[in-house]
């Protein structure tokens, strides 16, 4: 025999959880008569056969033919007294405001940035934002579908990405008139201007967004090559930031050793890289800069150095520049305990 509930209720907090549908599976048995008890934070939404029949508020409701006049023509009026199941759901909404929702950029934003560094930048950023239901009834229709439950988490990723499209889209108006510096001090303008573009896309679902919170916004510390592998950069570009890449990690390791030395040459052709990128811009030049294999050599190498003062030259430690020599990268000259470099030899190393 199939159970017929007498009361349908479900008396939780919802914390995390949007809809509960009671029963979770199948259909209920219900009859005219039923009761219905809604929570304060609450709405229930009647279903039968995948139609909404009615939205019921906080209270206790009795199930009759009065406020539930649909049931008339989904079950048929001979079939109306207190004994006779019929099979329905009811969908129990939280009205509840979901707050410290949390978004963030999976990728970089690249922005304009013109008469600055490369003339792009990469932006990446996170924050909060809240959200509440707004229409029951078309959430449940749109986004609930036969599911038992729908926590916030079921949804987060789709309005993740309503969010994203709609900053991405902002932040593409916005860097026209600013540069990134200025964009990034912009912070309540985008929020409310975020705010404002996604409302219609979180209406269309039934929701609405209460608000959306900037806590950080700032250049992509992603490296040349992650970003080339996902195809946000060109050829030049690449080059550019790849030559920037080098440098820092070359400055960021003291110990030196043969490891780094390999690149010492490299980190020296690509500083000619960017030097002579940069006079371009500044000049208006289309000259294309040296390649990073065949840098061109500084004249002003003394004749004969010490390893230190090729250290200073090359702006790297003494350990480094005698690493280099006991690889056999460098060429020297040992007198008693003493290198000695010549220019000839400093220049070859550059070229290497």
């Amino acid at each position: 025999m199939a159970r017929i509930f007498d009361v349908v209720e479900y008396p939780n907090e919802m914390k995390d959880e949007i809809v509960h549908r009671f029963p979770e599976s199948g259909a209920g048995d219900f009859r005219i008569g039923s009761q219905v008890i809604v929570r304060e934070s609450q709405t229930a939404v009647f279903f039968r056969d995948g139609n909404a029949l009615d939205v019921f508020g906080p209270g206790r409701h009795t199930i009759t033919t009065y406020n539930i006049p649909l049931l008339i023509e989904k079950i048929g009026r001979t079939f109306f007294n207190e004994k006779t199941p019929f099979p329905a759901e009811v969908y129990f909404v939280s009205m509840r405001d979901f707050v410290d929702l949390k978004w963030g950029t999976a990728q970089p934003i690249i922005v304009r940035n013109p008469n600055m560094g490369l003339g792009v930048a990469l932006l990446q950023g996170y924050g909060t934002y809240s959200m509440t239901v707004k229409d029951p009834q078309q959430f449940v229709t749109q986004v609930v579908g036969t599911q038992g439950i729908i926590r916030t988490g079921d949804i987060e990723a789709r309005l993740r990405a309503m969010l994203l499209s709609k900053l991405q889209d902002l932040l593409g108006e916005t860097a026209a008139n600013h540069s990134v510096p200025e964009l990034i001090g912009l912070t309540e303008e985008l929020q409310a201007g975020v705010r404002a573009k996604a409302q219609d896309d979180f209406a269309a679902i039934g929701l609405t967004l209460k608000s959306f919170y900037i806590e950080n916004l700032k250049p992509s510390t992603k490296s040349a090559e992650e970003l080339r592998a996902m195809g946000m950069l060109d050829m030049a570009t690449y080059t550019q930031l790849q030559a920037a890449d080098a440098l820092r990690e070359a400055a960021q390791n003291p110990s030196g050793g043969a490891g780094l030395t390999a690149g010492i040459g490299a980190g020296m052709g690509i500083g000619n890289v960017i030097s002579q990128s940069l006079q371009n811009v500044q000049s208006g030049s289309t000259g294309t800069a040296p390649s990073p294999s065949q840098p061109t050599p500084p004249s002003n190498i003394p004749p004969v150095m010490t390893p230190s003062e090729a250290a200073a030259f090359l702006r790297v430690s003494e350990e480094d520049v005698i690493a280099a020599i006991n690889s056999g990268d460098l060429k020297a000259k040992k007198i008693g305990n003493a290198y000695r470099i010549s220019k000839e030899a400093l220049e070859e190393f550059l070229k290497s």
